[in-house]
């Protein structure tokens, strides 16, 4: 997410042999730019859809008052479901390109930079504004110091301390991987692109094969960690995701590695669209024959709802890249734009929602459409504000 999304194509380096080739240039992946756009709208209208719907998960809240408020919250739902695990492979393809051009520990440094920073901004400088309406109208009897010390957590910024994390342990195999005296520059360079592409039965059977394994995967971690599970001090909301975050961060090191991003053929894309649209038409009916007994951990109905939870994502996340890749591999000026600023509009997004929430608190209207007015409100206001952040001195280095 914080990575600019650009390929290098080298030829492999072989020591002592013949000077090779000049590199290539590096090439902007306009497609990948472009899905991050999607994913950071995604974010914006998710946390929306949490203020006027009936979740309450959000530093402000107006539970939905009628019934259009059940379709905000399958929205939460089909997001949550996919979108910030896409962003963990986004940002794993773009890990093992910066660890070869740096080193491991110019790496982490800039990574220290890119994430560190941000993080800490949030928790020292935006996170008492996004929290001053729980502090005036729940806790103001307590001092503020006390109330900002009990309900700590990094918000939505647990993204970057999560990757923060998996860049962290992506180092630490890497030095354990690779031979000891290797310099900078000669670490692998990224797979050349193929010609060839996959057979249509092999990788489908992979894909099952692979969202069958997500899906029991997830089951067995929801045993010790049910959906529902809060981790506190470290803020991640989702913790019973974190089994698809983990294997999707190695898939975008994967991918980048051996050059699957380039070469999933476009059935593969139609293929994932049919399963991700059937998941998402079962859910309904599905989640009524199941009942709450999906909350439950170890048992039977837990482990189809984690099914239908890794068909839905990862039937999505192919055909949005497939598409993308195809459809929409260029930018123009507004583009640009929008990815340029697309990290600061995450990082500010929760002071522009909660500003937006309070001052159009007294507005009678259904949940929907407070969803729709304020939604595109936030995007317009989103950016403009992150235009403005990224022109301050250094900003840039950062955002």
């Amino acid at each position: 997410m914080a990575e600019q999304t650009q390929q290098t194509r080298r030829t492999p380096m072989t020591g002592g042999g013949p000077p090779q080739a000049p590199e290539a240039p590096a090439v902007r992946l306009f497609y990948i730019d472009n899905l991050r756009i999607l994913l950071t709208v995604l974010v914006v209208l998710h946390h929306v859809a949490l203020t006027y719907g009936n979740i309450p998960m959000w530093f402000y809240t107006e539970p939905a008052q009628d019934a259009s408020g059940t379709a905000l919250d399958l929205l939460v739902v089909f997001n949550q479901a996919f979108f910030m695990g896409f962003f963990f492979l986004i940002s794993g393809y773009f890990v093992p390109g910066a660890h070869d051009r740096r080193g491991g520990r110019a790496f982490f440094r800039a990574r220290l930079v890119r994430l560190g920073i941000p993080l800490l901004l949030f928790l020292v400088l935006l996170r008492p504004f996004v929290t001053a309406y729980i502090y005036l109208e729940y806790a103001s009897e307590a001092p503020y110091w006390l109330f900002y010390i009990f309900s700590w957590d990094p918000g939505p910024m647990w993204f970057v301390e999560t990757l923060l994390v998996f860049c962290l342990g992506y180092l630490l195999i890497e030095r354990f991987r690779r031979p000891r005296a290797a310099e900078v520059g000669q670490a692998t360079a990224p797979a050349p692109l193929r010609a060839d592409t996959p057979r249509p039965l092999p990788l489908l059977l992979a894909a099952i094969g692979f969202v069958i394994g997500l899906a029991v995967l997830t089951y067995l971690w929801r045993i010790p960690v049910p959906i529902g599970t809060y981790w506190p001090v470290v803020g991640l909301p989702t913790p019973f995701f974190l089994p698809q975050y983990v294997i999707l961060f190695g898939v975008g090191v994967l991918a980048y590695r051996r050059g699957w991003a380039e070469r999933i053929p476009t059935w593969a894309g139609w293929a994932g669209l049919a399963a991700a649209v059937a998941a998402a038409l079962a859910h309904v009916p599905l989640s009524g024959w199941l009942g709450e007994a999906t909350m439950q951990p170890g048992s039977w109905q837990s482990l189809v709802d984690a099914l239908w939870e890794q068909t839905y994502a990862v039937g999505i996340i192919v055909a949005l890249i497939v598409l993308f890749r195809a459809r929409v591999n260029r930018q123009g000026p507004l583009a640009r734009f929008l990815s340029d600023n697309a990290y600061a509009v995450y990082f500010l997004h929760p002071v522009v929602l909660v500003g937006l929430g309070v001052a159009l608190g007294g507005w009678e209207a259904t949940a929907v459409a407070k969803f729709a007015v304020v939604g595109l409100l936030a995007l317009a206001l989103c950016w403009g504000a992150a235009h403005a952040l990224r022109r301050l001195p250094g900003a840039t280095r950062v955002f």
